[in-house]
């Protein structure tokens, strides 16, 4: 299956682990131990089945499921035959997924139990549904059904028999849909082999590490921070399905983790919980953080539990690892995402001039390098524009210092321009996120006759802590010029965020404008 596949891809990981290191466990799935032996075979067996069914280069498999070993196993088998996997996201709406099935245009459908009702209300908003079948030894490792085409008029389905390719889609992430109609983002195995290439050289991962995995598997970073590396390494990880406090700190001290990998809300989370300062982290050499900047209180509170936290900023178009802040460099520079990893090129474009920012300035984070994606799927002109020039352009507004670290100012759609100002909604939130009584913020510009645009801000207010709107705008205005204060405070329960837990702010302009 894998003689003469390219240099760079996956499917070769687990055959060289089962020859390597055969009785290690590779996953650790809810207490049920699957050996890299026991991997490489069931994703092998997989990969056989699927091609004996007719599935050609480039068909894509969607999938319905929460994070588990039957998922990885899929993943492994994708990689060796040549497919595409399309992991879709059970917290969208079956119309969100009826969407995403009919762009993906998936030959099957692999679902688990525990999301059958969402999987029959999407596909029963189809013309033309795909096949489906269960995830696992007991669905689509016993028998793969025949796949289902609609339409695949860019290149005839290839039933040959050669070798996976470095340049070979791999995965096809949706993105977050932050800015509206999210948009298939096609990662190659090369995009994949290099991001992990680039994330081992900067956080190392070794045979005798055991990675705590909790990010979905839907998103980019449930593949490629950490246990794609970590399987490659042929160390264990431990997948959970969600991310539930009480259950993760069990977990670090019972399986005695070594790295995890989590966005700031899920450390505040565990470092308010009444257990953590009683918790053994003592095998918890590092963790990961990704999503926005760690504040400096909550820095403080996981080094004075001894552990190493290492930031990072991505985007799932750069597969998706750009940015990264060591530990010991984040220590002295709070709020700063860092410095490009091993084998990315990042450049700043002037937002208004499109001319290159040499030096220290303020500019649009442009990307390129062998982790940079395909392509969007099935859409060239967005395509054309996100790579206008050879380069990814982010849509970040960043900024670098004279010693070259960069600083995220805000999406650059998120900026709004008030009497002839630019103002960061990220640089408000900051502030409102200081006063005692403001437990989330969320800034968006609105439409206005006089200014052009005026901030209104969206704020959770922290239980048995009071303040009304005036206290919180005298507050803003002790921090900020006079044009950044927002006009407006609405008091809310919560706040809309995506799959990573990012404040949507496309969701809150809906509902203004």
């Amino acid at each position: 299956m894998l003689r003469g596949a390219g240099l760079h891809t996956l499917g070769r990981w687990t055959r060289d682990r089962a020859i390597a290191t055969p009785a290690r466990v590779a996953i650790d799935d809810r207490g049920v131990s699957l050996r890299y032996a026991d991997l490489d075979g069931r994703a092998s067996a997989l990969a056989r089945r699927l091609r004996a069914a007719g599935y050609g280069v480039g068909d894509r498999i969607a999938t319905i499921t929460g994070n588990s070993a039957d998922h990885v196993v899929l993943f492994f088998a994708c990689a060796q035959a040549r497919l595409v996997l399309v992991p879709l996201s059970w917290r969208l709406s079956p119309r969100e997924l009826a969407a995403q099935l009919d762009q993906a245009d998936p030959a099957l459908l692999l679902v688990e139990e525990e999301f059958d009702a969402l999987a029959t209300a999407a596909l029963e908003r189809l013309a033309a549904p795909p096949g489906s079948a269960r995830l696992g030894p007991s669905g689509v490792e016993r028998r793969a059904p025949r796949p289902t085409r609609r339409r695949d008029p860019e290149s005839a389905v290839e039933l040959d028999n050669r070798p996976v390719q470095d340049d070979d889609p791999l995965l096809l992430m949706f993105t977050s849909g932050t800015e509206g109609h999210p948009r298939g983002v096609l990662l190659t195995h090369a995009n994949c082999f290099w991001t992990n290439l680039s994330l081992g050289r900067t956080i190392e991962i070794s045979s005798r590490d055991v990675v705590l995995a909790v990010l979905p598997q839907f998103h980019v970073g449930g593949w490629n921070i950490q246990p794609l590396l970590a399987w490659w390494m042929g160390a264990t990880v431990v997948l959970e399905r969600t991310f539930e406090p009480d259950r993760v700190l069990h977990l670090l001290a019972e399986r005695r983790v070594t790295t995890m990998m989590g966005v700031p809300t899920n450390y505040l989370l565990l470092a308010e919980h009444p257990d953590f300062a009683t918790t053994d982290v003592s095998s918890l050499r590092q963790a990961v953080v990704g999503g926005a900047s760690m504040p400096a209180p909550l820095l403080r509170t996981w080094h004075e539990r001894g552990v190493a936290l290492t930031q990072g900023y991505g985007l799932t178009e750069a597969s998706p690892n750009v940015l990264c802040l060591p530990d010991d460099e984040a220590r002295a520079r709070v709020g700063c995402a860092g410095k490009p990893y091993p084998h990315v090129e990042v450049a700043l474009c002037d937002v208004v001039t499109g001319e290159v920012v040499e030096g220290a300035g303020r500019g649009e984070l442009l990307v390129r390098g062998p982790g940079v994606f395909a392509g969007y799927f099935r859409d060239p002109e967005a395509t054309e524009r996100a790579l206008a020039g050879g380069w990814l352009h982010t849509g970040d507004l960043v900024e670098r210092d004279e010693d070259g670290y960069f600083s995220v100012v805000d999406r650059i759609k998120d900026i709004f321009i008030t009497g002839g100002e630019n103002v960061s909604p990220a640089e408000v939130e900051a502030v409102l996120a200081r006063h005692p009584a403001v437990a989330e913020a969320a800034v968006v510009g609105v439409p206005d006759a006089r200014w052009g645009e005026v901030g209104v801000a969206h704020v959770v207010l922290r239980r048995g802590v009071a303040t009304d709107s005036e206290d919180l705008r005298a507050h803003c205005a002790r921090e900020l010029a006079a044009f950044k204060v927002p006009t407006q405070i609405r008091f809310v329960p919560s706040l809309p965020h995506t799959s990573l837990d990012k404040i949507s702010r496309h969701t809150l302009l809906k509902e203004l404008v």
